[in-house]
């Protein structure tokens, strides 16, 4: 379980210390928007719904911090039990991007979202470090289910 929450402590740091920056980068320019590589740009978002701008309304901010930490719990209880060190790595990278995203949300207010993909007008929806962290656990957890050790009967 230290392996995994080890791993959450890390991905929270990041996701915060590079929020930070971000916006200390944009206030400090007074723009919100630097384009990087032709298919990528740094942006400044405030994402005050759920996942891809979901219920963007701005008033649920508490809410969904509240459900986010019931999430959260139900994961360490999750991770508590995880047999294998991948699907506790994986479970981390989860809690960590849960709370990451949680902070800003009691913080600011919203989630900073910067990193935005796109091809010529067609975008991705920003994303940031806690949503990358959810994102590629939630991929290792499905591979661990996948190809996780089997127990025949």
């Amino acid at each position: 379980m230290r392996r995994g929450l080890l791993v959450a402590l890390a991905v929270v740091a990041l996701d915060q210390a590079v929020k930070a920056w971000v916006v200390a980068f944009f206030a400090a320019r007074g723009t919100d928007m630097v384009a990087v590589l032709p298919v990528f740009n740094l942006v400044l978002t405030w994402n005050h719904g759920v996942s891809f701008g979901l219920f963007n309304g701005g008033g649920e901010t508490l809410l969904f911090a509240v459900l986010a930490a019931a999430i959260v719990a139900a994961l360490v209880w999750w991770l508590s039990r995880a047999g294998t060190h991948g699907l506790q790595l994986a479970i981390g990278l989860v809690i960590g991007g849960a709370v990451g995203n949680i902070v800003d949300r009691l913080a600011r207010g919203a989630v900073v979202d910067f990193l935005d993909f796109h091809l010529g007008t067609l975008h991705w929806f920003a994303f940031n470090v806690a949503d990358t962290a959810i994102c590629l656990g939630v991929f290792f957890i499905a591979l661990d289910g996948l190809l996780g050790e089997r127990v025949s009967d």
